[in-house]
């Protein structure tokens, strides 16, 4: 059924051309969703869970747990521009990104399962085994991202096929949402039979088992097509510097550092406000999975409104309305139907624009090869990975600090924390979405594609 779906999603909008050379199968397209579902499976159960799992079942206390997020995903920095620039330098016979899909699949899932396994030692010894599992999983997730994104334009040059595999990437990200969210906490207490601590182990086992099973099949199942087989060497600054002089690269870097600080702060806080706030933790299972689980829905309407509007237009609008809708929410918070319908409205606008980044760090590839003369995927596509891992590593940061500034304690929470959460839940999603429209504003693609096409085509005539 979810195969159908996603064949359906990710050919609507536009049309295959053989003509290109770029005649994407329909388990080729699902295939390279299904490898977003690995990546964010195994991310959305960090980003939702670990803050805590850390805090409440391991019982770090929440200003180290903040500082862990930060200094560990500042960390990643170098690793994601070393990953793309070894991206670029790498040529073997199974291609230059699928080499890393392959041998990174088993050791991600084993840290995974680490990550969410406590041990019994004294406070000091679990945060230093909570910063060496959290590290690793952080530097073999950089050798699946950076590869990953650096996959699409290698697989297509037409910007149809690359907003049906956007399309495709949003659906296998909005499963990994919708099963990382809803379903780890009623997993947890299934399995663990009361123990929180056996029950994430045990989760964390089922899901590094399906991250593993997605992964080896995008490595046998997506072909790269279009990419430079010539020996990549020469200066790192240069290159480094051109990727910053890139208008497109910068501005889906930035939006996409924005769009996961604002995931990063909900996605951690959510549980806390269901809990706390709302006292209807049932909410968790709704408000996590919607957002991002809303990407399935935004899937099918993206290619169709992005075809009309253009990128810029389209996620300026999404944004202003969710942002409208954003600030209503406090007011019918009593009226959770209500609320919940209102939530899940601008959950499915923000989504719009998440599906549009995919797409955007693929043009910006060809933006790269028209103003330079080169492409440098791997160096490009590190950029948009390491934006995803400092927006969602300050995001968790935020909120940790957040409620260790406010004297967060489990057992007893004061209405002084409840105050800071509720804040936290609204405030810091609207105030990013309003800096968000102003990025998007400078988007240069729109309407070029065309034109980018024929000007790279005609330097290799």
């Amino acid at each position: 059924m979810t195969s159908a779906i996603a064949s359906h999603a990710i050919q609507d909008g536009s049309t295959m051309i053989s003509a290109h050379g770029d005649d994407l199968r329909p388990w080729e397209k699902i295939s390279y969703g299904l490898g977003d579902f690995a990546c964010g499976l195994s991310w959305n159960a960090v980003g939702a869970f670990l803050l805590y799992f850390y805090t409440n079942v391991a019982l770090l206390p929440a200003a180290a747990v903040g500082t862990l997020f930060l200094l560990s995903r500042l960390f990643d920095a170098g690793i994601d521009l070393g990953v793309g620039l070894l991206v670029d330098r790498t040529r073997t016979r199974w291609g230059r990104t699928r080499p890393y899909f392959l041998f990174t699949a088993i050791p991600f899932s084993i840290l995974l399962v680490l990550t969410f396994t406590t041990i019994d030692a004294s406070a000091g010894a679990k945060l230093a085994y909570a910063y060496i599992t959290f590290s690793l999983l952080g530097i073999l997730y950089s050798f699946l991202a950076v590869p990953f994104s650096a996959l699409m334009p290698m697989m297509t040059t037409h910007h149809g096929n690359r907003m049906q595999l956007g399309s495709a990437r949003a659906i296998g990200t909005s499963i990994s949402v919708i099963l990382a969210t809803a379903a780890t906490m009623p997993l947890v207490g299934l399995l663990g039979g009361g123990s929180e601590r056996l029950g994430f182990a045990l989760v964390a086992i089922i899901f590094a088992g399906l991250t593993l099973a997605a992964l080896l099949n995008l490595f046998f199942s997506c072909k790269e097509r279009h990419h430079d087989e010539s020996p990549r060497g020469g200066a790192i600054w240069p290159q480094v510097r051109a990727m910053l002089r890139n208008r497109a690269w910068l501005v889906t870097f930035l939006f996409c550092t924005l769009n996961f600080l604002r995931f990063g702060c909900v996605i951690s806080v959510t549980a806390f406000f269901a809990i706390e706030v709302m006292r209807a933790p049932w909410m968790i299972g709704i408000l996590l999975p919607a957002v991002s689980g809303t990407l399935l829905l935004s899937a099918f309407i993206a290619p169709l409104l992005f075809k009309r509007t253009g990128i810029r237009k389209g996620c300026m609008a999404a944004l202003a309305l969710a942002i409208v809708l954003h600030l209503v929410l406090p007011w019918i918070e009593a009226q959770h139907m209500l609320f919940l319908t209102a939530f899940l409205i601008a959950a499915i606008l923000v989504s719009l624009t998440m599906t549009a980044i995919f797409t955007m760090a693929a043009d910006a590839v060809d933006y790269h090869e028209w103003i330079f003369g080169t492409r440098n995927e791997g160096l490009l596509s590190s950029g948009i990975s390491l934006s995803t891992k400092i927006g969602m590593a300050v995001g968790t940061a935020i909120i940790a600090y957040v409620l260790a500034i406010a004297g967060y304690e489990p057992k007893a929470v004061t209405e002084g924390a409840r105050a800071a959460i509720r804040w936290a839940y609204y405030g810091w999603p609207i105030a990013i979405m309003i800096v968000q429209i102003v990025i998007i504003a400078f988007w240069p693609m729109d309407g070029l594609h065309d034109r980018i096409r024929r000007d790279i085509a005609n330097r290799t005539t």
